[in-house]
């Protein structure tokens, strides 16, 4: 009997074995499916990255020199490992790693350097996965639905990945498709990493990332259901409609379920490739000022915020039509709904940071959780130094010093930045990641020096506030006041740009040097 027990174990275990090796190597079995690896995985990199920490910094004097080189290399190092965590374990991971790899102004720039590849390294699921999301999810094959589908995606990003193909009647359209374990797998993952951060929270105090976390756990449901996503990409469109200059594809609703979306397909060059600009002569400063005014009018007149626009969900091309300069705006899952009091009370801080008024700085940073880490607030908001915020955001360009000086105090402040971000409003957090990854996109068009984007602002936060007091004013004289306030305060910016873009002129700066010379007391 123990003989035959032992036979038959032995042939059971072979046979298991062999299934497994036939199944993993066709790529129907997955490690990562199996939740013990990926809470090993991601348990063990914790542990790593902590010990690092904690063991390599123990003998070096604190802010000496070699300790601000050691730390960095240790940072180097973390980042490595947890950008390996993310691609090993992908769907969450990756989507959180995304968002670390944004928070330029607010993490050392070890971890956002090493975590931004995560944006065009997602990994990709098979077309047997694909298949089989859309036969389940639309009920047919896809050669039954498309006359053309393309094997090779045109982009794979955390959540989805998207294709093209051509309908039966004719239409081209961008596919996007769910990985299809990405749900099975979301609500585990949350819970993992909220256990994590508490336990690293355990041997570090100051180490307080809870947020991210509430961000994820709060977010992934929405951007999970592409239904939503349609919606919201609706929306904006009809929000923003006046804007000829934003392209907002069309949604194919007879053929969208929560993990497939149609979507008309549209074709450009990502916002960030200056050489795509220059070979189909777009602007890139007309970019920048459309982007700002696009953005501008979501937050501060309509509470209403595309938080994602990495250099993928954004696109430029020539309107087929006009000719004009397009800005293709994609990937609409994730939105941040800004509540009114938020919203004018944002609006009110940006305008006493644009005007260079530090009382008012001081009292709205305060109305929006900063408490006494104001300064460290605006500064977050702006990417400016202290020093520039006091002389003026506008007054002068960022320069190269004061971005490293930025990024070096990133580094100093990290737990002020986390004390701060566990005290914001909710609201505050996606703005921040917005803020950061529209300033990458004006980095690598080389127009964050240009001062129309804090006009753009400021001209939409003087519409928002004069819009909240005629609702609020029930008296025909006072709206009528409220009107021609907003129309001087409108003409006064105009005003300053144009006598900015006066001294721009190499003429008229001359001339104005003379005038400085002729006339030292009246100028």
């Amino acid at each position: 009997m123990a003989r035959k027990a032992l036979k038959l174990a032995s042939w059971t275990g072979a046979a298991l074995a062999a299934s497994g090796f036939y199944l993993y190597s066709n790529k129907y079995l997955d490690p990562n499916d199996f939740g013990a690896v990926r809470v090993g995985r991601a348990v063990a990199t914790t542990a790593v990255i902590s010990y690092d920490y904690l063991t390599s910094l123990r003998s070096v004097p604190y802010g000496s020199e070699e300790y601000l080189q050691l730390r960095s290399k240790v940072h180097l190092r973390s980042a490595r490992r947890l950008c390996e965590l993310c691609c090993a374990n992908r769907g969450t991971f990756i989507k959180v790693g995304q968002h670390l790899g944004a928070l330029d102004y607010l993490l050392p720039e070890e971890y956002t350097s090493t975590l931004k590849v995560l944006h065009s390294q997602a990994p990709q699921s098979s077309m047997h996965e694909v298949r089989q999301v859309i036969r389940e999810d639309l009920g047919k094959e896809i050669h039954d639905l498309f006359v053309s589908f393309d094997d090779t995606p045109l982009g794979a990003a955390s959540l989805a990945q998207v294709h093209k193909a051509v309908l039966r009647d004719g239409r081209t359209v961008a596919v996007k498709v769910q990985h299809p374990k990405v749900q099975s797998q979301s609500s585990k993952d949350i819970l993992l990493m909220e256990v994590l951060v508490l336990a690293v929270k355990q041997l570090f105090p100051e180490f307080e990332f809870m947020w991210l976390v509430d961000e994820a756990k709060k977010n992934l449901p929405l951007e999970l259901d592409f239904l939503n996503e349609g919606r919201n990409a609706e929306k904006v469109a009809q929000m923003l409609k006046d804007f000829d200059f934003l392209k907002v594809p069309r949604i194919y609703w007879e053929l969208s379920t929560k993990r497939v979306l149609l979507m008309e397909f549209v074709d450009g060059g990502q916002v960030n490739d200056r050489d795509y600009m220059e070979r189909n002569k777009i602007d890139v400063n007309e970019i920048s000022r459309h982007l700002g005014k696009m953005y501008s009018e979501m937050i501060f007149v309509n509470g209403f915020v595309h938080c994602d626009p990495h250099p993928g969900n954004v696109l430029v091309r020539k309107c087929p039509g006009t000719g004009k300069a397009e800005v293709v705006l994609l990937d609409h899952g994730l939105y941040q709904v800004l509540t009114d009091e938020f919203r004018l009370d944002y609006c009110r801080l940006w305008q006493s940071l644009i005007w260079t008024d530090m009382e008012k700085v001081k009292k709205y940073s305060q109305r929006l959780g900063a408490g006494g880490l104001y300064p460290l607030f605006a500064c977050m908001l702006t990417a400016r130094s202290w020093d520039s915020v006091n002389r003026g955001i506008g007054q002068a360009p960022v320069t190269a010093t004061e971005d490293a000086e930025i990024r070096n105090n990133a580094a100093n402040y990290l737990p002020q930045i986390s004390q701060l971000l566990n005290h914001v409003p909710r609201q505050m957090l996606l703005l921040f990641k917005t803020n950061d990854l529209l300033r990458g996109i004006e980095a690598a068009l080389g127009t964050r020096a240009s001062a129309s984007s804090f006009l753009n602002m400021s001209r939409c936060c003087v519409r928002a506030l004069a819009a909240h007091k005629k609702k609020n004013s029930r008296s025909l004289f006072r709206r009528t006041q409220i009107s021609f306030r907003e129309a001087f305060n409108l003409w006064q910016i105009n005003l300053h740009e144009l006598i900015l873009r006066v001294k721009g002129l190499r003429l008229a700066s001359w001339v104005l040097a003379l005038l400085c010379r002729l006339l030292p007391t009246s100028y």
